[in-house]
């Protein structure tokens, strides 16, 4: 069978299973089936009689993105070719080396490597480059866009070309491919004051399951407080959460409930086996990048007063959704419903219903209702779970985050690594301030590639004072403009190394040590720890206490 003709019969097995849909749903069968077949129609005239030669795969994809990108971010066609990644959305395996690589000025640069598997073995740490991978040069192209790249079959080999960390000269390294599953759970330990910490990544198949095993090691180590921290978990499987409330609340407890289009969407779920611990007390942990699954693990907690929940606001993501195959193993992954907590609310910030210039609004206030816990205590839906206890920053999210994603903690931990050959690793490790002025140095000097979208700004106020005047020499003055940008921007670092010293500290150790090592150094300071432990000793039972009915 042509390609040509496997489109046009994918597209009927699309139809007919649509058709099959729609006849489930309230929606006008009619303008289903008559929509179904202009698209049908248009389809085959562009193929048909398009002067230039067309590709029908990339019209499909196309047309399918373009569709689905008019209702949520989160319903999403995965066509054969990134199968994996929707199962590694379920199940965190995937066949690889177990590296995370990405371009750092060009070059595909190691930024971690995952303790154990087969890159860590085979010699590969960050900071390296690879410039080859099976003997194509891979300088400038993403990996993401290489078929025969890192990962791959597990058992497969792939050779690497890579410049050691301060080396110049390449090596040849060669590595096993293998199934890469990292911990859901990549730290958990016994805190001072008899406290158990444990961190959650994400929610996979085995979240419920290592959450589950290192609470149990934690109380047989003598834990009477627990922490569980979310933040930066952006979430995953409903019934990994659901196992998870399960674990603190009685038997037979209605943990959330969903409500969809279909029939079968419309559920209660309830905490269905015996808990592991309905007493301890509990604080969870949760920032602006806490979302899904991590917010029906604290706002369930929340509306049952089980937990005092710690941190910034969540992000707001009160949507379900579900993976469906389709015809030539391709896949969807589809929004099929909203969650409410047990007090009825739904926390879902954007109304994907109601855009403007394509993009989602956020709730009105008046829109925001109010509800009860089960002790009487306030909250409101439509804009994420608020925390009890609210953490304030003096750095914005946004800050952070370009700092993060343009490199510049790794920068300086490359920098670092090439002076240092080792660092604690006990979480002690301890910059000064010399160091710490370093860093600020290179972000400062830095600064347009780390906050390029400060500077496109003088960027385009530069082109048009040249178009207007262009007699007139605007250097000097543009110059001045720049450095002022980058002034502000290392006074900033300044005022506030006492909020960004601990997480350079955490960045450095994770390239030396990996991931568990950097968690261990990051809650040592963490104030965040801190007030959960405040908490614990003084304000507990008041913060979950009944209220009074008015």
């Amino acid at each position: 069978m042509s390609n040509r003709n496997r489109i046009f019969t994918a597209l009927c097995l699309f139809f007919a299973s649509f058709s099959s849909f729609a006849q489930t749903t309230p929606t006008d069968y009619f303008e289903v089936s008559k929509n179904l077949e202009i698209f049908a129609e248009v389809y085959r005239q562009i193929d048909g009689v398009y002067v230039e030669e067309t590709a029908p795969g990339n019209l499909m994809n196309t047309a399918i993105s373009s569709l689905l990108n008019s209702l949520d971010p989160y319903t999403v066609y995965y066509p054969e070719s990134r199968i994996e990644d929707a199962m590694y959305l379920q199940t965190g395996k995937y066949g690889g080396v177990g590296a995370r690589v990405d371009l750092v000025h060009g070059r595909n640069t190691v930024l971690e490597v995952f303790q154990g598997f087969a890159a860590y073995k085979a010699g590969l740490r960050a900071g390296d480059i690879i410039t080859q991978i099976n003997g194509k040069n891979v300088d400038g192209i993403s990996l993401d866009n290489i078929e025969d790249g890192l990962t791959g079959a597990p058992g497969t080999n792939v050779t690497l070309s890579v410049i050691k960390l301060g080396q110049k000269t390449p090596i040849t390294i060669t590595a096993v491919r293998e199934s890469i599953k990292t911990a859901d759970v990549p730290h958990a330990q016994i805190l001072p004051n008899n406290i158990g910490y444990v961190k959650l990544d994400e929610f996979t198949q085995t979240a419920s399951e290592e959450v589950r095993t290192n609470f149990l090691k934690l109380k047989e180590q003598g834990m009477q407080f627990f922490i569980l921290d979310l933040r930066g978990n952006g979430g995953g499987l409903l019934r990994e959460a659901i196992n998870i409330v399960n674990f603190f609340v009685p038997k037979g407890t209605e943990i959330t409930r969903t409500i969809g289009k279909q029939e079968s969407w419309k559920q209660v779920y309830s905490a269905t086996n015996e808990p592991l611990d309905i007493s301890i007390p509990i604080v969870v942990l949760i920032d602006e990048g806490s979302a899904s699954a991590s917010e029906i693990v604290s706002g369930s907690l929340q509306d049952l007063d089980r937990a005092v929940i710690i941190g910034s606001k969540s992000y707001g993501k009160g949507l379900v959704q579900q993976t469906v195959d389709l015809a030539y193993n391709t896949k969807m992954k589809v929004t099929v419903a909203k969650y409410y907590t047990p007090s009825g609310r739904c926390i879902q910030k954007l109304d994907y219903g109601n855009k403007v210039n394509g993009k989602a609004q956020q709730f009105d206030e008046s829109q925001i209702k109010t509800f009860k816990t089960k002790n009487g205590r306030t909250v409101v839906d439509a804009s994420g779970v608020h925390p009890d206890v609210e953490m304030t920053k003096n750095l914005s999210r946004d800050f952070i985050n370009a700092l993060n994603r343009n490199y510049a903690f790794f920068q300086y931990g490359s920098q670092y690594k090439l002076a240092h050959a080792a660092i604690d690793s006990t979480g002690h490790f301890t910059l000064n301030q010399e160091e710490y002025n370093a860093f600020v140095k290179l972000v400062s000097d830095s600064a347009e590639s780390i906050f390029p979208t400060w500077f496109a700004d003088i960027k385009n106020l530069e082109t048009a004072l040249k178009t207007s005047s262009p007699d007139v020499d605007l250097t000097a003055q543009i110059n001045a403009l720049k450095s002022a940008v980058k002034a502000h921007i290392a006074k900033d670092l300044m005022a506030n190394q006492n909020d960004l010293k601990p997480l350079i500290e955490m960045k450095l150790v994770e390239m030396y040590y990996f991931r568990s090592a950097a968690l261990k150094q990051l809650i040592q300071n963490d104030p965040w720890v801190t007030q959960a432990n405040q908490v614990f000793n003084t304000t507990y039972s008041a913060i979950l206490a009944p209220q009074e009915k008015k």
